[in-house]
């Protein structure tokens, strides 16, 4: 029997990995797309636990697409970047790369790209007494969002906001779902944010300006290397200001659409004739290092009397981009062959 062409990883426990039935993974309708191109697809479940197994079956494949989040099952991904790097390193075609990750899939490509067309008000902060000087100055001018370097789903994620008449009283809400919003002074969200300034989690904070159109929806756009292959649109409410004491509103549906959706064509031909390029070129990555599959959250940006509408970048996910729409499937298809003709 031949050897696979591509492995397709992703996070699972021993039985998983025993079984390997792509059926049982979220790829079901990917692995039949593989197939039906000719392209030989096997699951790769990855464990910590297995790491050295996973790290040898990689090594019998050409190319390997790689979904797992920075902070999975409670673990981060330090083990499995690293074995990716020694895998990359031997000649087979790993996406997305760890590198990749860390110049598109941090917080901080929000602050090197402030000042491009999609940038906003972001700030980097080093430590907490940078912090507890600067903020209280920046939240005289409205709320803030502070972000760790490197997380998902909300975690690491609040929103703070000066309450009315307050100069050190805050409100803030951590975007993880199910938190609460509270009522703190300066010193107790310091203590709550410290953990991550510590070196295991990045070191420092990114802060970036309320974009009051939140409310209004987050535009996600997949893209295929280059080229947007498709969107996605929720109502994301983990930030919503609420009552004190109250949980946010549930996040609503993500619905998913393909790239020709009429009413976000100006985004797309914005990514595709200037932002990717604009985005790649700031953080040092050739075309070929693009991630095979990604995506951009946008919000909305305030608008301007008689200008065109702003999309402001919220974050870029690498790390682990799914589910993510069907019109994807088929260009994510094509990209892989044409990577596999260059090997």
């Amino acid at each position: 029997m031949s050897a696979p062409s591509i492995a397709l990883l992703y996070p699972g426990d021993r039985p998983m990995r025993d079984r390997a039935d792509p059926a049982e993974s979220r790829f079901g309708a990917l692995f039949e797309a593989f197939a039906s191109a000719g392209v030989k697809a096997v699951p790769a479940v990855y464990n910590d636990a297995f790491a050295d197994e996973v790290e040898q079956q990689l090594h019998d494949c050409q190319l390997v697409l790689a979904w797992c989040n920075p902070i999975e099952g409670g673990r981060r991904r330090d083990l499995l970047d690293a074995m990716l790097r020694r895998v990359a390193d031997t000649g087979v075609v790993v996406s997305a790369h760890p590198d990749a990750i860390q110049k598109l899939g941090t917080k901080d490509v929000l602050f090197e790209t402030r000042d491009l067309p999609f940038g906003s008000d972001v700030c980097r902060v080093e430590n907490l007494k940078q912090l507890e000087e600067e903020l209280p100055e920046r939240l005289l001018r409205g709320a803030r969002v502070l972000k760790q370097y490197r997380g998902h789903s909300g975690i690491g994620v609040w929103r703070v906001e000066l309450m009315e008449g307050a100069t050190r009283r805050l409100r803030a809400r951590h975007a993880q779902r199910g938190s609460e919003e509270e009522v703190l002074e300066l010193g107790a969200l310091l203590a709550k944010l410290a953990p991550y300034f510590e070196v295991a989690s990045g070191g420092h904070m990114i802060d970036q300006a309320w974009q009051p159109r939140m409310v209004e929806g987050m535009i996600r756009a997949y893209l295929v290397e280059d080229s947007v292959a498709g969107f996605g649109h929720q109502s994301v409410n983990a930030l919503y200001p609420g009552m004190p004491g109250g949980p946010a509103p549930a996040p609503g549906p993500r619905l998913y659409y393909a790239a020709d959706l009429p009413q976000f064509q100006d985004l797309r031909q914005r990514l595709e004739a200037e932002w990717v390029e604009l985005l790649r070129a700031r953080v040092g990555l050739a075309r070929e290092q693009l991630p095979l599959l990604w995506d951009c959250d946008f919000m909305l940006g305030e608008r301007s009397v008689g200008g065109p509408g702003r999309y402001v970048l919220c974050e870029i996910n690498v790390s682990s981009v799914s589910p993510f729409p069907p019109s994807a499937i088929t260009p994510l298809v094509s990209a892989v062959q044409r990577r596999l003709s260059e090997i």
